[in-house]
C-alpha cells in the first residue's frame, strides 16, 4: 500500500474546503470511509463533499437515521455506523446498495465494520490537532495507489494542501 497523505487542517472551513475538492472530484461508485473520534470533523467533511456534488440544502449526521441520501451531480449515499454493534448489523442496513451504486457514498464510523467494504475505497481519518480547531487529516487508498481511482485526488489535493488552495 502506498504512503498515506497527511493533511493539518487549521479549522472547519479548511475541513469542508477539502470535502468540497473531493466531491468535485469525485466519480460514480467512490466510496469514502471516515473515521476518528466523536467532534473530529467527520459530518464537517462530509458537508464539503456534499458541496462539491451540488448538493442543496443542509447535510447533517444521521447518527440516529443511519442512512440519508441527498441528490447532486450525483447521489450523495451518507451512512452513520456509530451505533452499530457488528459488522453483521451494518451490512443488515442494506449497505450494498449503496457501496455499489452509480452515486458517492460517505460512511461515518467505517472502522466500526471494516471488513465488510470493498477494496478500492478511500480511508479518511480525522483526529484532533495540536489545538482545538485543528485537525489531522490522514488520506489512505485501500489499495496501492498505482491501483487505485483515487490517484488523480490524491495528487491533487498533496498540491492543494501544499499551496494551501483547497
Amino acid at each position: 500500500m502506498a504512503a498515506p497523505l497527511h493533511i493539518e487542517s487549521p479549522g472547519a472551513d479548511f475541513t469542508q474546503d477539502l470535502g468540497r475538492t473531493i466531491g468535485e472530484h469525485a466519480s460514480a461508485g467512490d466510496v469514502f470511509l471516515l473515521t476518528g473520534p466523536l467532534g473530529s470533523g467527520k459530518t464537517c467533511l462530509t458537508q464539503g463533499i456534499a458541496l462539491g456534488l451540488g448538493v442543496e440544502g443542509y447535510v447533517r449526521s444521521p447518527t440516529f437515521v443511519l442512512m440519508t441520501r441527498h441528490q447532486g451531480r450525483l447521489t450523495l449515499h451518507h451512512v452513520d455506523l456509530y451505533r452499530m454493534g457488528s459488522p453483521a448489523e451494518a451490512w443488515d442496513l442494506g449497505l450494498e446498495e449503496q457501496l455499489f451504486s452509480e452515486g458517492v457514498c460517505v460512511i461515518e464510523w467505517a472502522d466500526r465494520a471494516p471488513e465488510i467494504f470493498p477494496e478500492d475505497c478511500l480511508w479518511i481519518g480525522l483526529d484532533y490537532g495540536q489545538d482545538p480547531d485543528r485537525r489531522d487529516i490522514t488520506l489512505e487508498p485501500g489499495v496501492a495507489v498505482e491501483e487505485s481511482r483515487f490517484q488523480g485526488l490524491l495528487g491533487l489535493l498533496t498540491k492543494k494542501a501544499a499551496t494551501s488552495e483547497l
